[in-house]
């Protein structure tokens, strides 16, 4: 039996019903959700009346040849029935009426009515990919969660170059260990593209309909050993009982990597590739995710890089963030944390040129710099930002 999925939220006017007609053509209708489920019934059998409408007129040439005249195809008939089999009554409303497990018949087919069942409303790859570099994409999900999810990941299928211009590619071939949120593709995989496959799905074990994502380049190779290699050898495992793990960096905003000081004055060392965003995204998540903390407190962070980026990439690997963006900056602070270790009770993020103004805890300090104007305003004009979590761990009942 096809599915007809039915999103009803209470907050909002109106609930959608989408599904797919026996020619193919899918339909998505959005319906009042106070609205009597009869004039939903009669706008789905017009939806469905239209498709047969389309193919009639496909024949209409081959009817005149013939001389006949075929009288216009009728609508089709449409009832919704209770998971007891009972025909709805069509004065009730439609957020009553769509129920899960209920069965939408539309002429001879039926649909199995599932109604908020696990759904994307994201998913992405990102734009570089290097061999030996975890690909963490981002996923959304609404009434599900994408550690809930099922992952599959799929890479090109390499062509034999005799037959590679007659089929136009090798197709797609399921990735050894391709299971798993995060895929981390191997040299073998270079100058190839990858596909994911995710099933969106909830801690009830229900699922939602697949989404597929390509990869919009093949993966690259990559730089071969890193610096942080070495650390992560003493970094395989989470921190035990009792212990936290704590990381601090600063990752160099985009913004500033890419000035002319950055890159005669400050880097003139690095290769201009290697200043890029997307490859140091690449080094940062893996290098983050390999020191496997407890806590991770990183300056410098683009807006667009925490959404797009370490935000995903670290959730993949059990880490709650939160960003705090400076006044009038793109960039600012941002620290995970892993869920399941702590909760957050509380979040205090601080502009330190306001708290400097405005807490009384900083009078004496405020006092010495009136004698001094101009440091004053310098001081004023800072963009400096203070991020404060207080985190209870989970694991004991004293807390930390």
């Amino acid at each position: 039996m096809e599915r007809a999925v039915v999103r009803c939220v209470p907050a909002e006017p109106k609930l959608s019903v989408s599904f797919v007609l026996g020619d193919g053509s899918a339909r998505h209708m959005q319906r009042d959700q106070a609205e009597p489920l009869g004039r939903a019934l009669a706008r789905i059998a017009n939806n469905a009346g239209k498709g047969h409408a389309k193919a009639a007129k496909k024949s209409k040439k081959a009817k005149a040849e013939a001389g006949a005249s075929l009288p216009p195809p009728s609508l089709p008939t449409v009832c919704l029935f209770s998971r007891d089999g009972e025909a709805v009554a069509e004065d009730v409303p439609n957020a009553e009426a769509w129920q899960d497990g209920a069965v939408l018949q539309i002429g001879e087919a039926r649909y199995r009515v599932e109604r908020n069942p696990p759904a994307l409303t994201e998913l992405q790859l990102p734009r570089s990919l290097l061999a030996g570099f975890p690909v963490c994409p981002k996923v959304r999900a609404e009434f599900g969660s994408p550690s809930d999810s099922v992952y599959r990941w799929y890479h090109e299928q390499k062509a034999e170059p005799a037959s590679s211009a007659a089929a136009g590619g090798g197709g797609w071939v399921e990735a050894a260990g391709g299971t798993e949120r995060v895929f981390t593709p191997s040299n073998a995989h270079i100058g190839l593209r990858l596909k994911l496959v995710c099933t969106p799905g909830n801690s009830q074990q229900r699922y939602g309909v697949a989404r597929e994502v390509e990869s919009s380049g093949p993966v690259e190779a990559g730089p071969g050993a890193c610096t942080f290699d070495a650390r992560h050898l003493y970094t395989k495992r989470v921190a035990g009982p009792g212990l936290i793990r704590t990381v601090t960096y600063n990752i160099l905003a985009d913004i500033y990597a890419q000035t002319e000081l950055s890159r005669t004055v400050l880097y003139p060392y690095c290769a201009p590739y290697s200043l890029e965003l997307d490859y140091r995204q690449n080094l940062l998540k893996k290098e983050l995710a390999g020191y496997s903390a407890d806590i991770i407190c990183l300056q410098e962070v683009d807006k667009s890089v925490f959404t797009d980026s370490l935000g995903p990439a670290l959730d993949a690997f059990g880490l709650e963030g939160l960003l705090k963006l400076k006044e009038k900056q793109h960039e600012g602070l941002a620290t995970f944390y892993r869920r399941d270790k702590f909760n957050l009770l509380s979040q205090h993020d601080i502009a330190l040129n306001h708290a400097l103004l405005e807490s009384p805890l900083h009078k004496e300090l405020r006092d010495k710099l009136a004698s001094y104007p101009q440091v004053q305003e310098k001081v004023q004009q800072r963009s400096s930002a203070l991020q404060v979590l207080v985190l209870e761990c989970g694991l004991y009942s004293d807390g930390l």
